[in-house]
């Protein structure tokens, strides 16, 4: 099956349409809004800067109208309540779905045309592919104009290998997702039905380690199925996740976590900040304040503020030293104090600030040493399996191999298709069936 450009950008219309009807003619309005003013971005153009900066503005205006417009409204009552004022009326605002996704693709297109990386695409059926194309939508990866630009303007439908491809990436996901991802998630909703005034400091780890995990093979489950889906329609999406708990440092978990964020992040906000350029002083504010909009990026919400200046501190500390430290030390301590640091940084960003506040002083309490909840073998194994898949000593080059080599292998070898392609027929069925049979467990990042 070959697919053309028209139909990608029609059915990533309609599945958007489908999965947010109210707010598919805000998102194509603002589209073509934005696509008629990166018209005069071009370097010849007279003024560019401003229609630069009126396309920012006007994305950055709706990104923090829909998406928090609630929060800042909820504050602001909650401090006119403490002095005696009566709270602000305001109708809640709706939240369009991926919109955090799409407004930074869209910034992606203009700052890439602006400053002469790529050029603009010559039609708006192309610039509307590229802001709403369907498979990493909702959850990422975030895929920046300059990533895909040539992809779109010289487009080909891949090979029937390719899609072949394709299809064992997203399998690979969706198994992540149903059978590790959604097993964790078990262990996480059987621990907060105890309640926090119930926990042992057992029952409060054992959460906790269970979210650490869950939220990577939910989120890098989804990732590699938004991979899979492009290789099937002829777009290769940039890699999101690389064994981040292996990391040695913050500063290289971040290169490893979401890593189309951490680049967006560092080549559109941070670099044009200062970068390293600047001294030290401003490199820690810019450190701070680039991981204050990570965080306020991820919902409106004080914990997820929270969150990104914790993680923002570290990064600052290790610049100012401590990561030269790091590196004299053994790498299981290197590994252990970031896989610790990271895990500590999920309370935050799993439950609200005075929750997450009580959550770690059960976690540290040592008062009891029971275990309250009960999980069955097939959990443990699992549970076991997931653990040791994300400390696997590898590096980049075995995890390319992991995701490409076998189908590569299955197509060349018969003997080793036998084994490759009725291996992924079947984890797709016992992914239908467990789907089938379970409650809905969607993905966490579809909330951001």
């Amino acid at each position: 099956m070959k697919f053309k450009k028209w139909t990608i950008a029609l059915f990533s219309v309609l599945f958007y349409a489908w999965g947010a009807p109210t707010f598919i003619f805000f998102l194509i309005g603002s589209s073509v809004i934005d696509y008629s003013l990166s018209k005069n971005l071009s370097p010849h153009k007279a003024n560019r800067k401003w229609y630069l900066w009126a396309s920012l503005l006007l994305n950055i205006a709706l990104l923090f109208y829909f998406k928090y417009a609630n929060f800042f409204v909820d504050n602001i009552s909650g401090i006119s309540a403490s002095f005696g004022f009566s709270s602000i009326s305001f109708k809640e605002v709706l939240l369009p779905i991926g919109i955090s996704f799409f407004t930074f693709q869209k910034i992606s297109y203009v700052m890439d045309v602006y400053s002469g990386k790529n050029e603009r695409l010559d039609n708006f059926l192309d610039y509307i592919m590229y802001i709403i194309m369907f498979p990493q939508l909702i959850a990422g990866p975030i895929v920046r104009y300059q990533d895909v630009s040539d992809q779109i303007k010289n487009y080909k439908s891949n090979k029937f290998d390719q899609k072949l491809h394709g299809l064992y990436r997203f399998i690979i996901g969706l198994s992540k997702k149903i059978f590790i991802a959604n097993t964790f998630a078990a262990v996480v909703e059987n621990v907060n039905l105890i309640g926090i005034e119930n926990m042992s400091v057992l029952d409060s780890w054992i959460g906790i380690l269970a979210y650490t995990f869950q939220i990577y093979y939910d989120f890098a489950g989804y990732s590699d199925m938004a991979i899979g889906l492009g290789y099937m329609i002829g777009f290769k999406f940039p890699e999101n996740f690389n064994f981040p708990y292996l990391s040695k440092s913050i500063t290289e978990f971040w290169q490893r976590w979401h890593i189309t964020l951490g680049a967006w992040m560092r080549d559109y906000l941070y670099i044009p900040l200062g970068g390293n350029r600047v001294s030290n002083t401003r490199i820690y504010f810019n450190l701070l304040f680039v991981f204050f909009i990570s965080g306020f990026w991820h919902g409106a919400n004080w914990n997820f503020i929270i969150w990104g200046l914790f993680h923002g501190f570290f990064l600052m500390i290790e610049r100012a030293g401590l990561g030269k430290l790091l590196k004299r030390l053994p790498k299981f301590i290197q590994v252990s104090y970031t896989f610790f640091v990271v895990v500590i940084s999920w309370v935050f960003f799993s439950m609200d600030f005075e929750t997450s506040i009580l959550y770690l002083q059960k976690m540290f309490s040592f008062s009891d040493s029971i275990i309250n909840i009960q999980v069955d073998t097939k959990t443990c194994i699992i549970t076991l399996f997931g653990i040791l898949f994300a400390f696997i000593a590898v590096n980049q080059k075995l995890l390319n191999y992991f995701n490409e080599v076998p189908i590569k292998l299955a197509n060349a070898n018969f003997k080793i298709s036998i084994v490759v392609y009725p291996t992924m027929v079947i984890l797709l069925f016992l992914s239908f069936i467990s789907l089938m049979t379970t409650g809905f467990n969607p993905f966490i990042y579809y909330r951001f």
